[in-house]
């Protein structure tokens, strides 16, 4: 259970499409909004992890052109965030929707591979108490939903916290940078998977 507990903050901590971007809204938009995106994005994150522990997933996924259909849906979304983001000169942005919302982080987790990855990682190693599915996948969803929740409401701080600082107009534009770029090696990595 510690290892799976482990591995949980690991997967989450590291940068995704899910937690860029919700920084990057809080940044934009403050705790409010981000909280409502994050809410959406931890609903997705719910029901990939349904799709996948009832094996729904498995079965869609098993399909190559809905894959790559997903894939190349994902990778483009975050083209788009990334030349966004790198477009906003001076402003700190990482992203500048419209109107981020529920519906927005969402959608998000259902095109993003990352998430199918991650928690078919989860669901099907780790077998920590292997004599009853129900209570080990009870405990999962326990643990990895509470790593989920505070390291993603500590990526939203950061964005709301960055957006307070008084950058100079080229240290805002070296962090939009580095945010384009980051985004752009999710998408890529992503992309090169499938080789």
């Amino acid at each position: 259970m510690i290892t799976f507990a482990v591995v949980s903050f690991l997967m989450f901590i590291t940068p995704g499409p899910g937690v860029l971007s919700l920084a990057g809204v809080g940044a934009a938009y403050g705790w409010q909004r981000g909280l409502q995106y994050m809410a959406g994005l931890f609903a997705g994150h719910f029901i990939v992890s349904i799709a996948v522990i009832t094996g729904l997933a498995a079965i869609i996924l098993s399909e190559p052109i809905i894959r790559t259909l997903l894939l190349f849906s994902s990778a483009g979304y975050l083209g788009y965030l990334a030349l966004k983001i790198s477009l906003a000169g001076s402003r700190v942005s990482f992203i500048n929707l419209h109107a981020p919302s529920f519906v927005t982080g969402m959608t998000l987790q259902f095109i993003n591979p990352k998430a199918y990855a991650v928690h078919t990682t989860f669901f099907t190693g780790f077998a920590f108490y292997p004599s009853n599915f129900i209570i080990e996948t009870t405990l999962k969803l326990f643990i990895m939903n509470v790593i989920w929740l505070t390291l993603h409401l500590i990526w939203l701080g950061a964005g709301c916290k960055l957006n307070e600082l008084n950058l100079s107009a080229n240290k805002q534009k070296s962090v939009n940078l580095f945010m384009a770029v980051c985004l752009v090696g999710v998408a890529g990595l992503s992309i090169w998977s499938i080789r």
